[in-house]
């Protein structure tokens, strides 16, 4: 989680966990308080990337080629438990700059993250990027059921 593979990685991952980072501790420091914040914050990234790397290695660990690195899966589970905290912000990619919902986002994040995975090719974990991702989701469910139905309504309403 503490090593990249070069700046562009270290760039995006960054940019990521700064924003996305920065609206879920304010809106955990509303929530539960600035203390109680930063406990939750620095056990959803911590253990969210140690979770994420359970996927990569169940599927690769006989795999003396394969090499993962970087906090790709740790900034996912800040990124969707941003998304599930506050589904209606507005999010987008950096070469797609069109913002959605983050209620719609997510899933579709999600969806390419799994087709990404099934296709095989490229140097990105996206087993990792998933794993982190239902990390955040599971916490932020977790620490406040109602965030659940709250999305829930958000896409089927």
């Amino acid at each position: 989680m503490f090593i990249h593979a070069d700046w562009a990685h270290l760039i995006f991952n960054m940019f990521s966990l700064y924003f996305l980072g920065q609206i879920l501790f304010v809106s955990f420091s509303n929530y539960f308080g600035e203390e109680s914040a930063i406990i939750h914050f620095v056990i959803l990234y911590f253990f969210g990337g140690i979770f994420a790397s359970f996927f990569p290695y169940a599927r690769n660990h006989e795999n003396p080629n394969y090499s993962s690195l970087g906090a790709s899966g740790a900034v996912s589970s800040v990124v969707f438990a941003a998304i599930l905290w506050n589904p209606t912000m507005k999010l987008a990619l950096l070469f797609l700059p069109i913002p959605i919902p983050a209620y719609i986002f997510g899933p579709l994040y999600l969806a390419f993250e799994y087709f990404a995975l099934r296709r095989g090719r490229g140097n990105i974990a996206h087993d990792a990027h998933i794993g982190g991702a239902l990390f955040g989701i599971v916490y932020v469910l977790l620490i406040e059921p109602n965030k659940g139905s709250e999305f829930v309504q958000l896409i089927f309403n």
